[in-house]
């Protein structure tokens, strides 16, 4: 299919604004700390003092999207983030000082952490701001510049990000490429220093291998199937209250939302049961709630609907909070599904879910759980409730996941102090915090030799005295 003008004009523009991102930095390679700290406050500023225009373009776009998980998940998360770098930036800038070993004395070694350059960051539907502009925090405390392509599936924001971006930056530094799939293939297609994408494994696979071609570093942050492992001595209602908020806030529609539950003690159906009276207390009469987000597209929306029933047909038993089926329906909201036990080779079972369906699975034992989770891909983020140290340690040791939640669900990603990232499947790199400012800058190592080292005594024609000095190289 021929290209449309406007998607043929979108991709003609990345070529332009990329070479122009180079000049900048080829005259400015060292952004100081100063027009660094400039730059988070103006992040800051462009999320604080945009709140309703946000929350406005984010609840067009999904159709109905709860205006106070806007503010706690996109405003808050995003102001934080730009705050704790821009308070903490001159430090992660200082050079740090390392020892320098015997064979290489007299001498001073330190790391210097250098701005890659231009970066680019492709970005996802789900969390339209906070996954835009938390990567371009990091970006901007490294010093770099950006080129940003936002979801087609939410235009409006993404319209609204391209707006006022350009208002708080030049293009030379921050820009914005918005349209559709294939303006993002073109846009990987490009070499960028690093490249960091948000999204599926399976376009994941494609943005890694387009930057293999440059050799650029990429960042992918994935998903995947994140577990809940439930230990038998946990009580119910306790358990219940984080599982429902972590998997229906945002309607599922999060990247580290529990996907499954592995519930020890044969509680499956009562655990079912406490999660569903839970969500009913948080979101009752879902077709009309506006705390109750509605389920991004059609196609979304028809793909759950189908997993469901596929389930049904299959005589899992479904679970789900008391609802108006028309108003739901008119309102493209699914409500809070759980499913006790479905079978592993339902699409449920096998694919990311992202929306607001959770099984429930029945298993005997904390190793069976960890057996399980084993048998899949690591996912981004695993879930453990025990009140057992010995039961949380022997999950730790036994699986591999991105993060981890212990005795509540998706805290670990809001720690700016922890690194957030997947690992295998669910991803290859990490950022928040330092751990951002380093994915976006080189480690420079730099060795100052003293007017006489070591290499004198190492040199050739090799002799007796080079022989002692390897031999206690050999045995240091």
């Amino acid at each position: 299919m021929p290209q449309s003008p406007e998607t043929a004009a979108d991709i003609a523009a990345i070529g332009p604004l990329i070479a122009a991102q180079r000049a900048a930095f080829a005259r400015q390679p060292r952004r100081p700390l100063a027009d660094r700290r400039a730059d988070l406050l103006a992040i800051e500023r462009l999320v604080l003092d945009n709140e309703a225009a946000i929350a406005d373009a984010i609840d067009a776009d999904f159709g109905g999207r709860s205006r106070d998980e806007t503010r706690l998940v996109e405003i808050a998360v995003t102001a934080q983030a730009a705050r704790n770098a821009r308070r903490h930036l001159g430090r992660w800038m200082a050079p740090r000082t390392v020892a320098t070993p015997p064979m290489a004395s007299p001498g001073r070694s330190r790391i210097r952490h250098e701005p890659k350059g231009v970066v680019g960051i492709v970005s996802p539907w789900n969390y339209p701001v906070q996954l835009t502009l938390v990567p371009l925090v990091a970006a901007l405390a490294a010093g770099c510049r950006a080129l940003i392509k936002p979801s087609e599936l939410t235009p409006r924001t993404s319209a609204l990000m391209a707006t006022l971006l350009a208002e708080h930056f030049p293009t030379d530094q921050v820009a914005v490429v918005t349209g559709g799939a294939d303006v993002a293939e073109a846009f990987c297609a490009h070499r960028f220093d690093h490249l960091f994408y948000t999204g599926s494994t399976r376009v994941g696979r494609s943005v890694a291998e387009a930057a293999a071609r440059h050799l650029s570093p990429v960042t992918l942050e994935l998903g995947g199937k994140s577990p809940v492992i439930v230990d038998a001595d946990v009580p119910l209602e306790r358990i219940a209250h984080p599982i429902a908020w972590g998997r229906f806030l945002n309607a599922g529609q999060t990247c580290v939302a529990p996907d499954y539950v592995l519930a020890t003690g044969g509680r499956a159906v009562a655990l079912g049961q406490a999660v569903i009276r839970q969500a009913g207390q948080f979101y009752p009469d879902v077709g009309t709630n506006d705390d109750y987000t509605a389920v991004v597209s059609d196609r979304h929306y028809a793909r759950l609907n189908a997993m469901i029933e596929e389930a049904r047909h299959r005589g899992v038993e479904v679970l789900q909070a008391p609802h108006d089926a028309a108003a739901a329906a008119r309102t493209r909201r699914i409500p809070p599904t759980v499913l006790i036990d479905p079978p592993l080779d339902l699409a449920v079972m096998r694919e990311e879910i992202f929306g607001p369906l959770l099984p429930v699975l029945s298993t005997t034992s904390i190793e069976t759980a960890c057996a399980h989770v084993n048998a899949g891909e690591r996912p981004l983020a695993l879930y453990v409730f025990s009140d057992d140290r010995r039961v949380v340690d022997q999950v730790l040791d036994a699986t591999h996941s991105g993060g981890v939640t212990i005795n509540a669900t998706m805290l670990h990603l809001t720690n700016e102090n922890l690194p957030f990232g997947g690992v295998g499947e669910s991803g290859s790199g990490a950022y928040h915090g330092r751990r951002g400012f380093e994915e976006f800058s080189h480690a420079r190592s730099v060795f100052e030799a003293g007017r006489w080292h070591a290499s004198r005594l190492i040199a050739p024609p090799y002799g007796s005295l080079f022989r002692m000095i390897a031999g206690l190289a050999l045995k240091a």
